[in-house]
């Protein structure tokens, strides 16, 4: 039996972080694990925070009726409310449990949002550089990606977005903090977009929605803020999850934050809970709804991470690498000392350091570093770093 022809394309156009995984593991066996520079995944590798173990000991302890039973596919009621609450205060709006959908992840939840929205053809406008991994999730409901450049610094380009926009646009999607490139997009832009899709929607007599992909958004640094997209216009969607502030990627719970200004507000909520039940996710896992209503604004050290980011932001600089410093997430894009950014990663891969080239998330002449890694990996890969930079940059 042979898998399809376009799953197989797919699977070829998303492999660059299986490559490097891939080829990570052949190094590290030759040369040792700890001889090998890996900034490839971005896998937290901070323990979640002591309450949440205590609070996990004291859920999984308790006896109940139903407890591991199927509930409503849009999650507890009490966990909802607990988020709703939570994000009220965060984004000074009144939202209520009922605009809250429980999911599987960050991923699960862009996935119940794009079927919930997209008819085949409809269009969906991505900043990039960009998660990859958009591209498949749009394509699952027969929607179209229209990719859209930012500026030389990452932010948002609101003049290529309005031309962008027509009649076939059903949503723009952005990540921030951004996962590649760390950037924290502004409150001026973020309003300024919130101003155009109004427009727009009158314009062409259509909602455009927009999504915000925002699991990062507690990992931020220098003061930064992640301004409110519920704020700043009112057909808008918030995405989360905890699994990068909370480290918990595998327990794969996140939520869906529906603008209580949203229009038509109760029959987007019934069909997002009608797609998490039918795309077979069915209900998020049970037993971490109950954990995570205890752990609203609960995080990792955050400032563990800024150190780290510091530390190989310093080293880079030092050594003549252009980029831009990230304000959240915990990924660096520095811009490729060659044109060819995938013939610079597989040099790095010479110095036993790993790297994704930026082509893999559409921004050619960059390389992503993931530095959610031990201080020590930073630190040996320096000379590695050192020598490409007296060849290249110097």
């Amino acid at each position: 039996m042979t898998i399809s022809k376009k799953v197989s394309g797919f699977m070829e156009r998303a492999s660059w972080i299986r490559k490097m995984f891939e080829q990570g593991a052949l190094l590290k066996k030759q040369y040792g694990a700890e001889n090998v520079f890996d900034f490839s995944l971005g896998n937290p590798n901070l323990e979640p925070p002591e309450k949440f173990f205590e609070v996990l000991e004291t859920v999984v302890a308790e006896k109940m009726p139903g407890k591991h039973g199927y509930m409503s596919n849009a999650g507890y009621p009490q966990t909802r409310e607990a988020i709703a609450e939570y994000l009220s205060e965060e984004h000074g709006l009144e939202i209520f449990g009922e605009h809250i959908i429980m999911t599987c992840g960050a991923g699960g939840a862009l996935n119940v949002v794009l079927k919930t929205i997209l008819d085949p053809g409809d269009e969906v406008i991505i900043p990039t550089p960009y998660f990859v991994e958009y591209n498949f999730y749009v394509d699952n409901f027969g929607g179209i990606c229209r990719l859209v450049k930012t500026t030389d610094d990452f932010s948002l380009d609101l003049t290529a977005i309005t031309s962008a926009l027509s009649d076939r646009t059903k949503a723009v999607l952005i990540n921030s903090p951004n996962n590649p490139t760390g950037k924290v997009y502004s409150r001026k832009t973020i309003e300024g977009l919130g101003h155009i899709l109004a427009e727009k929607s009158q314009q062409f007599g259509k909602e455009i929605y927009l999504v915000s992909d925002e699991p990062y958004s507690k990992i931020v640094y220098d003061g930064t803020k992640v301004p409110s997209i519920l704020q700043a216009y009112h057909n808008s969607i918030l995405i989360s999850s905890y699994s990068k502030d909370l480290s918990i990627p595998g327990e794969r719970l996140g939520f869906i934050a529906v603008n209580p200004a949203l229009t038509p507000l109760q029959e987007c909520v019934n069909g997002l809970v009608f797609s998490n039940r039918t795309l077979g996710f069915v209900n998020a896992p049970a037993v971490m709804q109950r954990v995570i209503q205890h752990l609203q604004g609960s995080s990792v050290t955050i400032d563990v991470y800024q150190k780290k980011r510091d530390l190989l932001c310093t080293m880079l600089k030092d050594l003549g690498y252009e980029f831009t410093t990230p304000g959240g997430a915990f990924y660096l894009f520095p811009r490729s000392p060659l044109d060819d950014d995938i013939a610079f990663v597989q040099e790095l891969q010479e110095e036993r350091i790993l790297v994704v080239p930026g082509s893999g998330f559409g921004g050619p002449g960059y390389f992503r570093i993931s530095y959610c890694v031990d201080d020590r990996v930073i630190e040996g890969s320096a000379e590695g770093f050192r020598k490409l930079a007296d060849t290249y940059c110097r």
